[in-house]
């Protein structure tokens, strides 16, 4: 991901802000649709998953150029998410939903650069993701350490 995509990856969030709650309820309309066997996998108020999902894309974003801020953050996502039965399948599924969400919301703004901007910001936020669901996952497999010599 290079400085210009930051900056239309950014740039866009601004124009998606005002419409949160809207683009929020299309992106899980989209997400179920998609992938009904997703639905269960989330147990709390949606209302209330909206703003989360607007939070940390928010944050993600506003930190695009300091990954000391936002890979910590999306790795402790990550660890969270496994623990939740996310699997790798399903951020393929997430991504086309977000994609499609931005274009419903962003209408003509949604160029092919910001298309391009939006992929590769979502292919960086999914690997960091996954890694670190990877390792939680590894480590909850590795058999315990007798503690016994």
């Amino acid at each position: 991901m290079n400085a210009h995509q930051v900056q239309l990856v950014q740039h866009s969030f601004t124009q998606v802000q005002p419409i949160a709650e809207i683009a929020s309820d299309l992106f899980y309309a989209r997400l179920f649709e998609l992938d009904p066997s997703l639905k269960p996998l989330f147990r709390g108020n949606m209302n209330e998953q909206g703003h989360k999902l607007i939070m940390m894309l928010g944050v993600a974003v506003a930190n695009l150029n300091k990954p000391e801020v936002v890979v910590p953050a999306l790795q402790r996502l990550g660890e969270r998410h496994a623990g939740y039965g996310v699997t790798e399948a399903h951020y393929a599924t997430v991504g086309e939903a977000l994609l499609w969400t931005l274009e419903q919301g962003l209408g003509e703004a949604f160029t092919a650069q910001v298309r391009l901007a939006w992929e590769a910001v979502y292919l960086v936020v999914a690997d960091t993701m996954q890694q670190a669901a990877r390792r939680v996952t590894l480590a909850e497999a590795r058999p315990a350490r007798s503690s016994l010599i």
